[in-house]
């Protein structure tokens, strides 16, 4: 079924789309625009505390996400097993699932959401649109953007519970000085 969602998306392409997806999808690549987003929230004052949450989920997720699930699932990619499928990127060379661009992206996003609900549902739109890119361009399996998504979201709640501990932590210390 999941070939099925996968070959449907292929029979959706024309340039302006393939352009589209490809720079979308790039955003992902290695968490970089996610990584940069964190660096400049954490050099905002207005938004520094969401910046050391996003830092910690995006740690969180790296960990899980391509560190150890990714190794223990050892999942083929759907472009590795039908390669008769022209790709528009370079064939990935780790594993599948969880989709990583979809991981570090709803980590991120979900941060952001969980401090500022106006640019956090912009930024959960662009992470959904970077997680469909992975389907589109023929790279993920539907269940491995589902679990990148999952992995991201549970990352971006541990981050946000661990951060607020410590904070109550740091608050409870001052007041017994």
């Amino acid at each position: 079924m999941e070939f099925e969602i996968l070959y449907f998306l292929q029979g959706l392409h024309q340039p302006l789309l393939d352009r589209l997806m490809v720079g979308i999808t790039s955003l992902g690549n290695g968490g970089w625009f996610w990584i940069a987003l964190t660096v400049l929230f954490l050099c905002l004052p207005k938004y520094r505390r969401c910046g050391i949450t996003m830092a910690v989920a995006l740690v969180l997720n790296f960990l899980i996400c391509n560190v150890a699930v990714k190794n223990l699932a050892a999942r083929e990619r759907p472009c590795w097993i039908d390669p008769s499928v022209e790709l528009l990127i370079p064939v990935p060379k780790d594993f599948s699932f969880p989709s990583g661009h979809s991981s570090v992206s709803f980590a991120a996003a979900g941060a952001i959401f969980l401090y500022h609900k106006r640019e956090g549902i912009a930024a959960l739109v662009l992470a959904a649109l970077i997680a469909f890119s992975r389907l589109y361009l023929f790279v993920h399996f539907p269940t491995d953007v589902l679990g990148g998504i999952l992995t991201g979201v549970f990352c971006a709640a541990a981050a946000f519970y661990l951060t607020g501990a410590v904070e109550k932590k740091k608050q409870k210390k001052r007041g017994c000085e």
